[in-house]
């Protein structure tokens, strides 16, 4: 019954699509002004206070109202922002930011007459203590707790010079004050709102706040006093404007970019792969002269985990606690077929390492990691004291029913080398509860970066961390050493490091990486210059409206 449901809604789907790509022409709506438009297909926004930066809708508003200390460009270089220039002190422990002193707030009534003033590294100051200021309950107090000098953290020398002290070296710190957690806000905005500087935002980015009907649409308006230039020295943002709404569905929001009625669409309803892209990944020909589609990394490694915890009684006397067998497995399975037949060949096979392409660590060599090689996984079994996999119980891994296809598909060939796999699909959430328990014993899950450094991916394997992130339970002291060395090597060094690492947890197997995968960003053709990092942010102040 559920194949049958999903085909009919794929038809009814397909029929519309088809309906409106012979129509748009006579039937479109057609913007004809400086607005770019987007949707957010959560159907929500829960925040524009950069506090609570959790989730990506909330990252891309806050993007476009605030600015950081630094930000990371399409090739994750990290460049300089609110921050001219920063050094870093011999022992790791001190960070000097010299800030720009052209910069000033959005226009709020909170300032004196109204009129946004210049912003100063106390500023600074303020805004990353409010981030660990218990008193604002912060989804982003990880970033500097435990990580920040107990006293006095934070430090404004003068108008233009602004210092962080850390309690023990920890090399990606610039990367992270990237993150729109690290927003700049002015504290007299947040004074005057209190609670409701969620819904009255005021920062120093290209776009400011101009109207809310929350659930309904968003509107924002280009800052005239925004500070940066593109490089012939015009001012940016472009637009005059950005309108967001919240149509809480993926198919009807592809179905308005067809029509014209919004300008970009992250990703692509399960639904509509087969329909939209071929098997290589691209843009089919009946949507190839209506849209555009950037593809690009993405820092997400989905993957399959064990739990090796040898501890735990969820894994008592089972044999994926032998390194062998978790090898053996991962050489069982053809990451290109899942890649071309269940992502229509628009992400890459996971056969170097945990960290994926498009970051620095990243082992483009394929000197580790796991291809597909049957006789490999039964040499490894026979090894491991399971020829051809007699005497092996069954395994038996959790995933959510978005991933039963592939799991199953898993399965299949696992059985194929002798190695029972049961497959149990339970709702992602109680599947997430379970992980963060150590009580998965083998789980499908996916690992997103929190920053623009492959530590991030890295962090995973820490012995020394709970779950998450650590949900495998890996505890391995070399690499737990080779972690701590890490985080006060210069850079090149640890980017060497990162990959001796890597190949470590690869040598012993506590994951399955699948794919690494990447963006699918498709957009409008009435638009050009919108531009995303490998984080998904997308920055929309080069965008034009023709």
């Amino acid at each position: 019954m559920y194949f049958l449901r999903s085909r009919y809604c794929y038809l009814l789907y397909a029929a519309t699509i088809c309906w409106l790509l012979a129509s748009c022409n006579q039937r479109a709506k057609k913007q004809s002004d400086n607005t770019i438009y987007l949707n957010y297909s959560s159907g929500t926004l829960e925040s524009i206070d950069p506090a609570f930066a959790k989730n990506l809708y909330n990252m891309w508003t806050d993007h476009m109202v605030y600015n950081t200390l630094v930000d990371a460009d399409e090739y994750l270089q990290i460049t300089p922002s609110l921050a001219r220039s920063w050094e870093v002190s011999a022992d790791g422990l001190t960070y000097t930011f010299r800030l720009r002193t052209d910069v000033f707030f959005q226009n709020n009534e909170a300032f004196v007459n109204g009129k946004g003033r210049k912003m100063t590294a106390a500023d600074v100051v303020y805004s990353l203590g409010r981030l660990i200021d218990p008193a604002t309950a912060s989804t982003g107090a990880w970033i500097f707790n435990d990580r920040v000098a107990a006293d006095s953290p934070f430090i404004a020398t003068d108008d233009s010079t602004f210092i962080i002290r850390l309690s023990k070296p920890f090399r990606p710190l610039p990367v992270m004050l990237s993150m729109p957690y690290c927003s700049i806000v002015p504290h007299e905005a947040v004074e005057k709102w209190g609670k409701d500087f969620r819904a009255h935002p005021c920062g120093t980015g290209p776009f400011m706040f101009h109207y809310w009907d929350e659930g309904n649409v968003l509107v924002l308006r280009k800052n005239p006093h925004y500070w940066e230039q593109d490089n012939t020295g015009r001012k940016l943002p472009y637009a005059d404007a950005v309108q967001i709404s919240f149509i809480d569905s993926k198919a009807t929001e592809f179905m308005l970019l067809l029509q014209g009625r919004i300008d970009f669409v992250n990703g692509l309803d399960g639904s509509f792969k087969d329909l939209v892209l071929t098997k290589n990944g691209e843009l089919k020909a009946d949507f190839s002269n209506k849209l555009n589609l950037r593809k690009q990394t993405y820092l997400n490694t989905e993957y399959i985990g064990f739990l090796t915890d040898s501890n735990s009684t969820v894994v008592k006397n089972n044999p994926q606690l032998n390194p062998l067998v978790r090898r053996a497995i991962n050489h069982a399975i053809d990451r290109q077929k899942i890649v071309t037949y269940f992502r229509n060949g628009a992400v890459l096979p996971a056969n170097s390492g945990f960290i994926p392409a498009g970051i620095r660590g990243h082992d483009s060599t394929h000197s580790f990691g796991f291809d597909y090689n049957p006789p490999k996984a039964l040499a490894l079994l026979k090894e491991a004291g399971y020829p051809n996999g007699k005497g092996l119980q069954p395994l038996h891994v959790l995933a959510p029913e978005n991933w039963a296809d592939i799991v199953n598909f898993i399965a299949t060939q696992l059985k194929e080398v002798g190695i029972p796999l049961e497959v149990e699909i339970i709702q992602a959430n109680i599947l997430r509860q379970q992980m963060s328990r150590s009580q998965a014993a083998m789980f499908r899950a996916q690992w997103i970066a929190d920053y623009p450094d492959a530590e991030t991916f890295l962090a995973f394997f820490y012995g020394n961390f709970p779950a998450p992130p650590n949900y495998t339970r890996f505890n391995n002291l070399t690499y737990n050493k080779w972690y701590e060395e890490s985080m006060n090597l210069p850079d090149t060094a640890r980017y060497v490091r990162y990959r001796k690492m890597d190949s470590l947890v690869m040598s012993q197997a506590p994951v399955i990486p699948l794919f690494y995968d990447r963006l699918l960003h498709f957009t409008n053709k009435r638009i050009t210059g919108l531009k995303a990092n490998p984080m998904n942010m997308i920055d929309l102040k080069a965008v034009k409206v023709n």
